[in-house]
């Protein structure tokens, strides 16, 4: 697995954990993290990575693109990164109507808990996983039974009569720290702007996950209807 770049998307506790560790793993790795708390950059001065002291999403739109970009970004913000990255990307010509997860869909995932900004927390765990889990493939490290389901893959299938599901895939790097490729982003970004209905977006990995529902509004339509 490629490392020599990474971009880590909030300097908090998490993401100074993230930081640290993929240091430990990799020290050659380009490590870039990227905070909007002043105090908080104050704090990272003199840590072995960069420090790129300006808001994580604005930071994706305007320094991601699909040739040259990191190997790895890690989300490390009390957001879903995927969502607002996209909805920024199509700000241009869309507008994101942010829609209820349907009731179907959300009482048939583990675990599922609303969040204050329309989006769907999902774990299979119903108590604090260790920091250090290193997600084996079958087995929780915590319970030591049987995965109840791969959440990307359980995500993936969902199959609905309104809304299409798009998962972006998080991907362990070492214990307790998971990221995505900028393509798996771009990937889905075509797949949001081809969709022909309502989209459940999720980022998951094995056991945890995120999930906004949401509609694409056409912002050029809409000028044309007030003409």
């Amino acid at each position: 697995m490629q490392m020599n770049s990474i971009w880590v998307i909030g300097g908090g506790r998490f993401g100074l954990k993230a930081a640290e560790k993929l240091r430990l793993k990799n020290p050659r790795a380009a490590i870039t993290v990227v905070e909007k708390n002043k105090n908080v950059c104050s704090r990272l001065d003199g840590q072995s990575f960069k420090v790129v002291c300006t808001d994580g999403i604005d930071y994706l739109f305007e320094k991601l693109n699909e040739s040259d970009g990191p190997d790895w970004i890690i989300p490390a913000i009390p957001i879903h990164v995927v969502f607002e990255w996209i909805r920024k990307k199509l700000s241009g010509n869309y507008h994101l109507n942010v829609l209820a997860v349907s009731e179907q869909v959300a009482t048939a995932l583990p675990n599922p808990f609303q969040g204050r900004n329309g989006e769907l927390y999902i774990s299979n765990a119903d108590f604090i996983c260790p920091e250090d889990c290193p997600e084996p493939a079958e087995i929780c490290t915590y319970s030591g039974k049987p995965r109840p389901g791969i959440l990307h893959k359980v995500l993936k299938a969902i199959r609905h009569d309104v809304f299409c599901s798009i998962v972006v895939q998080s991907c362990q790097l070492c214990p307790g720290v998971g990221g995505y490729s900028p393509g798996a982003l771009f990937k889905a970004l075509d797949q949001v702007v081809m969709a022909n209905a309502p989209i459940l977006l999720s980022t998951a990995c094995r056991c945890h996950g995120v999930m906004h529902a949401f509609s694409l509004i056409s912002i050029k339509k809409d000028i044309l209807c007030l003409i």
